[in-house]
């Protein structure tokens, strides 16, 4: 009698321990995110253990410290390349608008490599680690001077060699090819931190982008001025030297997060996606397939789609032209050949992509005024008046400071103030749309180019001697761009 009642002791424990095991993995799967993150052991990433605020502060000291480096070059090219490399005004500036535009053309690079091989986190390191060497090779061209032309004398300047010029424009593509690695993963991979099935972790990310943001500022102002302030007075040696130790910082700074990160699985390249969409609409097209809501497209069978870490998108009617690429024309055909079939949740991928584009294409207009800030302007402040009292000159590439202050005011402001009343009126979580926000900021970029054409006419027409107009009426149209960029880049976002 006594075995039997011990061993129903044994089995009522057991059940006890089973159900206690079975509420522990329940609450554990709570925790567990819901978008196909993973942490650095390659499993489903914990919201208590990985993410958020945890992975944020890395990634936002990483920015400042890489927005610093580029900054510090990008306001003192143009001079460099003047009063180093010997070259006329309007050449380097043109020259320093084609670098900058490289950079930004080769996010598209970047984008693919993080989407079809490498990932996120391993583009950013990767490309980071392209852009220290072409630090190093810019700081010791601006530190040995056989790299250099050999200064005027008098107003005889002897140009820079091809083979100097070569080693220089080395540097700079691959600083180029490194920050278009960076650039289009570094603000996803803050994305990738949040799950968007959590409305906590939602609201989280809109304050993660406007820190963002507010540390790209941080990064830019001490650029444009504390290290624009050592070239002055140490040279571009110091000037390029310092900005190539931020770099090696913001590296280490970002490996140091790597228990903290949720990871997001390469899932293949979206062009290519794209491009088979619009390949399989036409063959079928020319077939003569008709699609009309009643027909059934193609979706795989499982749970989650045919694309690693992503979810199954609904079908919508919008563009039902791409719906036909969805469409099974031979039923004995190989229904894994996404050149002939694709799924829905593929065709949907590529219409978002397509609703994008008028967004993207709305902004080509504010990135053709802020490139301004990094040449047109600068050139406009290496012929005004600069000094500040009897005995400081304000360097020439510290001018864009005024758009810097700006936005970090601007920031705070707009998020503790600005945010609550519109709410108050509009009812919306944010208090306007991003579109809207966007809408804002390039109504807002309107009238910073209006202040920069009526500043040089002013300059040309009135202040004909170089150096007799103060600097100072360059503050408004530094101002309006910092306005413009603080909305309509975190609406961006």
């Amino acid at each position: 009698m006594d075995g039997i009642t011990t061993s129903s002791s044994f089995r009522q424990r057991d059940h006890l321990r089973k159900d206690e095991t079975d509420r522990n993995q329940k609450e554990d799967e709570k925790h567990l995110v819901s978008n196909g993150s993973l942490d650095v052991r390659g499993r489903i990433a914990d919201k208590r253990k990985t993410g958020g605020w945890k992975a944020s502060p890395f990634i936002i000291v990483n920015e400042a410290a890489e927005r610093l480096a580029f900054y510090a070059i990008a306001v003192s090219m143009v001079s460099y390349l003047v009063l180093e490399m010997h070259q006329s005004l309007p050449v380097a500036a043109t020259h320093v608008t084609d670098w900058i535009g490289a950079a930004f053309v080769l996010t598209l690079l970047g984008a693919f490599v993080a989407d079809a091989y490498l990932g996120r986190f391993l583009t950013i390191m990767v490309f980071s680690c392209i852009y220290a060497v072409g630090m190093v090779l810019l700081t010791i061209s601006a530190s040995i001077d056989s790299l250099r032309p050999p200064p005027c004398v008098g107003r005889v300047c002897v140009p820079a060699s091809k083979n100097q010029t070569a080693f220089l424009y080395c540097s700079l593509a691959l600083i180029a090819l490194g920050t278009g690695g960076i650039k289009p993963c570094v603000s996803s991979f803050g994305a990738d931190q949040f799950d968007e099935t959590d409305e906590k972790e939602v609201y989280k990310k809109y304050s993660f982008f406007n820190w963002f943001f507010f540390a790209i500022n941080i990064g830019a102002l001490l650029g444009i001025t504390v290290l624009v302030y050592v070239q002055v007075q140490k040279g571009y040696g110091w000037g390029f030297g310092i900005p190539t130790v931020a770099m090696f910082s913001s590296i280490a700074i970002l490996a140091a997060g790597i228990p903290f990160y949720r990871y997001q699985k390469p899932m293949g390249s979206a062009f290519t996606r794209f491009i088979q969409v619009g390949v399989a609409a036409v063959q079928n097209h020319w077939k003569g397939t008709e699609v009309h809501r009643e027909t059934v497209l193609f979706e795989v069978d499982t749970k989650e789609s045919d694309i690693s870490g992503a979810r199954k998108l609904s079908r919508t009617e919008q563009y039902r032209f791409l719906n036909k690429a969805a469409v099974i024309t031979n039923h004995e055909a190989d229904t894994t050949n996404r050149w002939n079939v694709c799924t829905v949740k593929q065709v949907e991928e590529c219409k978002s992509f397509i609703r994008v584009l008028p967004v993207w294409a709305s902004t080509i207009a504010l990135a053709i005024s802020f490139a301004q800030l990094s040449t047109f302007f600068i050139s406009q402040a290496l012929i005004m008046d600069r000094k500040l009292g009897s005995n400081f000159l304000i360097p020439a590439g510290s001018i864009p400071v005024f758009a810097s202050i700006n936005a970090l005011i601007l920031v705070p402001i707009y998020e503790g103030w600005m945010v609550p009343i519109l709410r108050r009126q509009t009812s919306h979580r944010r208090g306007i749309t991003s579109l809207q926000r966007m809408g804002v900021g390039l109504f807002v970029s309107i009238f910073a180019t209006i202040s920069a054409a009526v500043v040089e006419k002013r300059r040309k027409d009135h202040y004909p001697v170089p150096f007799s107009m103060s600097v100072f009426w360059l503050l408004p149209q530094f101002f309006l761009m910092g306005s413009a960029e603080v909305f309509t880049y975190v609406g961006q976002l």
